[in-house]
């Protein structure tokens, strides 16, 4: 099965009765070879495949994910990755019917659908062909190792500007962007999980407990610079109950800021849609973004 979006002109023409003329998509695979480590997680991947093929790179494809390196990562981070696909154009994105799917839908009160997609799981795999020769089948093949790939931030303005975090001082100062951290935006529906809520959750109270303290903020806003979505409850509750932080509703955010800003919120905003021509938007992993947010002291 594939879930494609569709417009409301394009709704509206069906539920009169007329038929939905979709071009026939091309092919896009990422082979996924190697395993995740470190601080590299699922979302790194998407923004990754961001940096290669532009936010136009996608338009009138589907992307389909492939290889061990896929079959290891968890079921709700090739969600994160799918949805972010519309970052790139995609038409839609999908990975291969695995085991940890089937886990994830028992553990989510879906055991009848798993039992249903485990009975026909080799017709929702790739043939052994596909993954001996894969540019036999796809019209463009991407290859990312996972043992070497490192976390990233894209951005600003664009989330195809990408730049694995090994690189990113080096490019904020050769671009002469501002080094002081805003915001910090946790939350979003690409990040909703309880895998990424929970990974940004506890670095904030691994930070906290051992006295680091959060980078100056604006001086417009309250101090200091987090900001968590509605419902994210879990890294909210722990900054504000130690006095660590203000939670804030991301809508409010943009308004208020002249600086960096570094989310998990994928939709980047070009400056013309920014109310301060200040703002620089960035978006990160719910891993990375409490490391950047926290400054450590000198020894």
């Amino acid at each position: 099965m594939l879930a494609i979006g569709v417009g409301g002109a394009d709704a509206v023409d069906v539920m009169a009765g007329l038929a939905w003329e979709l071009k026939m998509p091309k092919l896009i695979g990422v082979k996924l070879t190697g395993k995740l480590s470190g601080w590299a997680s699922p979302k790194d991947v998407i923004l990754r495949v961001a940096g290669i093929l532009t936010v136009k790179g996608g338009t009138g494809c589907i992307v389909e994910y492939f290889g061990e390196g896929a079959d290891s990562m968890s079921a709700t981070g090739k969600g994160t990755i799918c949805n972010m696909g519309a970052e790139i154009g995609a038409t839609c994105s999908v990975f291969a019917y695995d085991k940890g799917m089937s886990d994830y839908l028992k553990a989510t009160s879906r055991t009848e659908v798993a039992e249903l997609a485990d009975g026909v799981r080799d017709h929702l795999r790739p043939d052994e062909a596909v993954y001996n020769d894969p540019a036999k089948f796809y019209d463009q093949v991407i290859e990312i190792n996972l043992d070497e790939l490192e976390p990233y931030v894209n951005g600003p303005f664009t989330p195809d500007l990408a730049w694995p975090i090994s690189k990113f001082a080096q490019a904020v100062k050769e671009n002469n962007w501002p080094e002081k951290l805003e915001v910090a935006l946790i939350g979003s529906c690409t990040n909703s999980s309880y895998e990424d809520i929970s990974r940004s959750a506890s670095l904030a109270k691994q930070a906290i407990d051992k006295n680091r303290s959060s980078t100056p903020s604006s001086p417009s806003l309250p101090a200091p610079n987090w900001c968590v979505t509605p419902s994210r409850e879990t890294v909210c509750s722990i900054l504000s109950t130690r006095s660590a932080a203000w939670c804030w509703q991301m809508p409010a955010v943009p308004a208020l800021v002249s600086g960096p800003v570094i989310s998990t919120i994928p939709t980047a905003r070009t400056p013309s849609s920014l109310p301060s021509t200040a703002t620089s938007p960035n978006v990160t992993t719910a891993s990375l973004l409490p490391t950047l947010s926290w400054r450590l002291p000198r020894s």
